[in-house]
């Protein structure tokens, strides 16, 4: 475990980049795979640049949401965007930006299919180098008498939840592996299953964290926007599940 705050930085910075390479590395090659025109052309480059944006903003706009108590500290604007990040901030995030960008630009054909198994090969990537980070990264667990408990530095064994995630992740993947071919008869929602999936496991997860701040419940703030989202997206999950239901019948 890195204990050196300077060095746990760029390990995790290097393990961030390089799940956001390699994820979107992947993301292309499912492009050309299923022969989709470029998404840097017409309206696909409207989307494509709300999903960066969104992601850019929602990740910070949760972070900051979890640890309010800190802004005092930072520069304003320019704190804003040197904080931490957050991977459900992020998701929600482009997902607004997707879905603004297709509003404006009158694109009506789904989006989220593709990004699946990207988003979860990036996210068992960027975990390495949380976990890695220690106590220098905010996504350690609580103090644990388990015996795959971890000690980050701080001779306390705690849960290393960033390896519990990355096993969620591959657990996913391998779930959503099975039904791909035929969910996607329903454009869409394959991405649904799989934000809510990991809405879900943030909620529970983040149980066996420290709370930073606390919210009503004593929830952390990232668990809120867990619960919020999901009350807006589950329904559309259900919809979505009822649809190919009945494509099934049908079929």
């Amino acid at each position: 475990m890195i204990r050196d705050p300077a060095a746990a930085h760029l390990v995790h910075t290097l393990f961030e980049t390089a799940a956001m390479a390699v994820g979107a590395r992947y993301y292309w090659a499912l492009r050309r795979k299923v022969a989709l025109p470029s998404a840097l052309e017409g309206s696909g480059f409207a989307v494509l640049f709300g999903c960066l944006m969104g992601a850019a903003i929602g990740n910070k706009m949760v972070f900051w949401l979890e640890v309010p108590q800190l802004w005092s500290a930072q520069l304003g604007i320019v704190g804003f965007f040197l904080g931490g990040q957050s991977m459900v901030g992020g998701l929600l995030g482009g997902l607004l930006g997707v879905e603004l960008a297709k509003r404006l630009v009158g694109h009506r054909d789904s989006t989220g299919d593709l990004f699946v198994f990207p988003v979860l090969l990036a996210l068992m990537i960027g975990r390495v180098g949380c976990f890695l980070a220690g106590l220098n990264d905010g996504t350690f667990g609580l103090p644990t008498d388990l015996p795959w408990g971890v000690d980050f530095g701080d001779s306390i064994p705690r849960h290393p939840t960033q390896l519990y995630e990355i096993g969620f992740a591959v657990l996913l993947w391998l779930a959503l592996s099975k039904v791909k071919d035929h969910w996607r008869k329903v454009p869409g929602l394959l991405w649904k299953a799989m934000l809510c999936a990991y809405l879900f496991w943030r909620l529970a997860v983040d149980g066996l964290k420290p709370v930073p701040f606390s919210y009503p419940l004593g929830l952390s703030g990232i668990q809120w926007v867990c619960i919020v989202a999901l009350a807006v997206y589950l329904p559309l999950l259900l919809r979505n599940l009822s649809a190919l239901q009945h494509l099934s019948h049908k079929g």
